[in-house]
């Protein structure tokens, strides 16, 4: 069945943010522009949003986005920190049966927001998943473009399917957020998830802006961890290898056993000594600690997996249905700080003039 493509889809831009409350600001502004260029041009409908998806910030991220007064604005605050990964599947299943399309990307404003009209184009055409695809990694450290090369060459080799370069700046039409959506593992990675689904799909190739302000919330410790379940939940060739290291050290410990039987029967030339006794136990206990190691890694996320947790809690909503008190408050404190702001700045150039008549 092909997709229905209306001719002004519901858009939904799916915005996750994590602490960061100096670009917000700014990305509220660009997202909200982009937006009513596509409704002014009749590209979608008036009643498309931006959802934001607070990770359980500490700072002031959520009082910007229910601050902003932006009609298009819409937010939901998850009660604890739960990963990029959750955020976005909050996002998703809130939007399920809202939208006919949804667009996700980064709250720093290094994905370019202009993109969005090219990935709706190619969801006209007919596509129900676009994927953004780097064109290159200039803007990265070295470290960080070669672990990320060798992080998808890695999953290539491990058999998983995956677009190399690609990112969570993507769309997804209706029915293909109700496909990953059916995916209910608590390892979650949706760019593995994503490439699984089947529909017709298309790419959108963009360029990495620099970062304005605040800093990347990615610590090193979360990138690992995220490769870590990118490989562990979509291949078992990490369990293969295991097996393959045991057959080889099987075979090394049969050539050391008949060698020996060969010296001491035929040559009569045996060594006895510390370093062939020790080396072949260094060596089989060195790969059983790493084969536990692996097999532990999976059991760990079998047991995640058997627990069936919640993968996040949401508590605040704002937007779509009401707001509650709290939320007009923090809205009315927000104008009337910008308008104190404006009222000080006036009488400073007012005085000034003044003073120097």
């Amino acid at each position: 069945m092909k997709t229905l493509v209306v001719k002004k889809p519901i858009l939904v831009v799916i915005c996750p943010c994590y602490n960061e409350e100096e670009i917000l600001p700014k990305t509220i502004e660009r997202l909200t522009m982009v937006l009513d260029s596509l409704v002014d041009n009749g590209k979608i409908n008036s009643n498309s949003f931006i959802l934001f998806v607070d990770d359980g910030s500490g700072d002031k991220t959520w009082d910007i986005v229910i601050g902003s007064n932006k009609k298009r604005i819409r937010g939901i605050k998850l009660s604890a920190n739960r990963g990029h990964q959750n955020a976005l599947i909050a996002g998703m299943e809130y939007v399920k049966d809202k939208c006919d399309c949804l667009i996700s990307i980064d709250s720093d404003g290094q994905q370019p927001e202009s993109a969005i009209e090219e990935f709706l184009d190619k969801f006209m055409n007919g596509s129900d998943i676009v994927f953004g695809v780097r064109n290159d990694r200039n803007s990265d450290s070295f470290f960080k473009k070669a672990s990320a090369q060798l992080f998808y060459n890695l999953m290539i080799i491990m058999g998983v399917k995956i677009i190399k370069n690609s990112a969570d700046f993507r769309l997804l039409s209706a029915r293909a957020n109700e496909a990953v959506l059916k995916h209910e593992e608590i390892n979650l990675f949706l760019r593995g998830i994503v490439t699984i689904v089947g529909f017709k799909t298309d790419m959108v190739y963009f360029d990495v802006k620099e970062r304005e302000l605040g800093e990347s919330k990615y610590t090193w410790h979360k990138m690992f961890s995220f490769a870590l379940d990118a490989i562990l939940s979509f291949s078992i060739i990490p369990i293969r290898i295991i097996s393959l290291s045991g057959i080889i050290a099987m075979l090394v410990g049969m050539y050391l056993s008949l060698k020996s039987l060969y010296e001491y029967y035929f040559l009569d030339n045996i060594v006895l000594g510390w370093a062939s006794t020790v080396i072949p136990i260094y060596f089989i206990g060195g790969v059983q600690l790493l084969s536990m190691g692996i097999i532990g890694e999976y059991i760990g996320r079998i047991y995640k997996e058997t627990k069936k947790r919640p993968r996040y809690f949401i508590d605040k909503f704002f937007g779509g249905g009401g707001y509650s008190l709290p939320e007009i408050w923090l809205c009315l404190k927000w104008h009337i700080s910008n308008i104190n702001f404006w009222l000080i700045g006036a009488l400073n150039i007012r005085r000034e003039k003044i003073l120097w008549i």
